[in-house]
């Protein structure tokens, strides 16, 4: 039996029962969460699923099933997306941490050079630390190298570093701390 699958995204001002209501709506479909990314960002709360469904079901009954838990939620945005099957990419084999003044540019700088040596992220997350008068930028990557030498992206990494006035340091993703 094929199974449809969808992108379902959405955000709302952090609240008690913004999982549940979404999980609630798919439930009714007989859908399953197979790959989920839930988090809260400056106040809000961010969900990114990929869903299957069975055969027949569509976009529009996606989102009318969701749409209870938007209205009563009051998320800001709630959108559903078919997609195909990706199937299983690699896994992140190093991890990637920058730490520095908080400007404009760092996610560019260090996501450019590590496109450029043809490295894949398969996970980021930002943070800002410190304080109000000296904040302090933190980003973790994890990467997949794809046979790029660690030694010649440590190098082009400190160039990085250098030029945007942070700290970046390359490690093996130890696959127990998972």
């Amino acid at each position: 039996m094929r199974v449809s699958q969808f992108a379902v995204s959405g955000i709302g001002r952090d609240r008690p029962g913004i999982v549940a209501g979404i999980a609630a709506g798919l439930l009714g479909l007989d859908a399953n969460v197979e790959d989920s990314r839930m988090t809260i960002l400056g106040g809000h709360f961010a969900v990114m699923l990929i869903v299957s469904a069975p055969a027949g079901c569509s976009r529009a009954d996606v989102e009318a099933a969701l749409a209870p838990a938007r209205e009563e939620l009051g998320l800001e945005a709630l959108s559903v997306n078919e997609v195909g099957s990706a199937g299983t990419g690699r896994a992140a084999d190093h991890v990637i941490s920058v730490y520095g003044s908080d400007h404009p540019g760092i996610v560019h700088a260090v996501s450019a050079e590590l496109a450029a040596a043809g490295v894949n992220i398969t996970d980021l997350q930002t943070r800002l630390g410190g304080s109000a008068a000296a904040p302090i930028y933190v980003m973790m990557l994890e990467a997949d190298l794809a046979g790029t030498d660690p030694d010649e992206l440590r190098a082009r990494l400190a160039r990085v570093a250098a030029g945007a006035s942070v700290e970046v340091e390359l490690r093996p993703l130890d696959a127990e701390a998972l």
